[in-house]
């Protein structure tokens, strides 16, 4: 029996687009198809595949989306989302559009569509395995797997807020389908984010130094900040969470349980500092549809 169309995509129908041809996408028996005849499944998980071909199985293993799944549900990095919540509130009415870019589980997305009662979310990610959870996040949260260093399968101006949660960015095609009122909304670790697991874990994934300046300058031409906050509090943890925190970071995939065996116990105490940014769109035009189906097909 073909998937069916769930209630939080259906909306969503009128900002999606082709990512072979640009065109609009419509439901088709368990799918989603175009005027020229691209069809796109429906998984019976309720997300949508737009991501096709071999790049459709990259993004976080099985492993990695259960441990970040029973870490966030401790609540550990919940001040996180009640930062990016507030900001995404300020920054849209509750009738708006929220698109999270690199949506993981759906954690973040479902924190803002809690505060924004009316308010409709769309969350991308490379990860099927994490998509089954997006998908099931909240009652308003649809999913769909792409890439996000691609260009986005969303209309220009299309939506009102762009999430960006600890993942990787493209500040050009974000600028694209932001409305001009919109806002991007950047979380990002500080130096001091999980220093004590970092100093007790050498293969883990360090923080480049110069991660701020290299954020300014890939941002820079495209929006502005309209305002930043910094949070940064003491948590304890269990051995479990502190090996379930390691084991939904990048560090994941070159670490195995017995690196984190070999060292011993884990710290059961750890910094969460990061800083959360609300992006303002600047003026210059954006790049038009026409020209992002150029890019596509290979002609720039």
């Amino acid at each position: 029996m073909p998937a069916v169309l769930s209630p939080a995509l259906a909306p969503l129908l009128d900002t999606l687009r082709c990512p072979v041809c640009g065109a609009a996408l419509r439901p088709a028996q368990g799918a989603l198809r175009c005027p020229t005849g691209h069809t796109f499944n429906i998984a019976r998980q309720g997300y949508v595949s737009l991501l096709t071909g071999a790049r459709a199985l990259s993004g976080d293993d099985t492993a990695t989306v259960q441990a970040r799944t029973r870490f966030l549900a401790t609540g550990t990095y919940a001040p996180v989302s009640q930062v990016l919540t507030h900001l995404a509130a300020e920054a849209v009415s509750t009738r708006g559009t929220v698109l999270d870019a690199g949506c993981g589980t759906g954690y973040y997305l479902a924190g803002v569509l809690d505060r924004l009662p009316t308010a409709r979310g769309l969350g991308l990610d490379a990860s099927v395995r994490a998509l089954r959870s997006a998908a099931r996040s909240h009652e308003r949260a649809a999913a769909a797997s792409w890439d996000v260093f691609r260009p986005l399968p969303l209309a220009d101006q299309a939506v009102d807020v762009v999430l960006n949660v600890f993942a990787p960015r493209n500040p050009p095609e974000f600028h694209r389908v932001l409305r001009g009122s919109g806002r991007l909304i950047v979380v990002r670790p500080t130096q001091q984010h999980l220093a004590e697991l970092r100093a007790h874990v050498p293969g883990m994934v360090t923080i480049d130094p110069d991660k701020e300046r290299r954020l300014h300058r890939a941002l820079g031409p495209f929006f502005e900040a309209a305002g930043t906050r910094r949070l940064e509090y003491p948590a304890r943890l269990t051995s479990q969470e502190a090996a379930d925190l390691v084991g939904m970071t990048p560090s994941a995939r070159h670490l195995g349980q017995e690196d984190l065996a070999g060292r011993g116990a884990l710290p059961d105490r750890i910094t969460v500092s990061v800083l959360a940014t609300s992006y303002r769109p600047r003026g210059a035009p954006t790049r038009t549809g026409s020209e992002t189906r150029a890019i596509r097909r290979g002609r720039r």
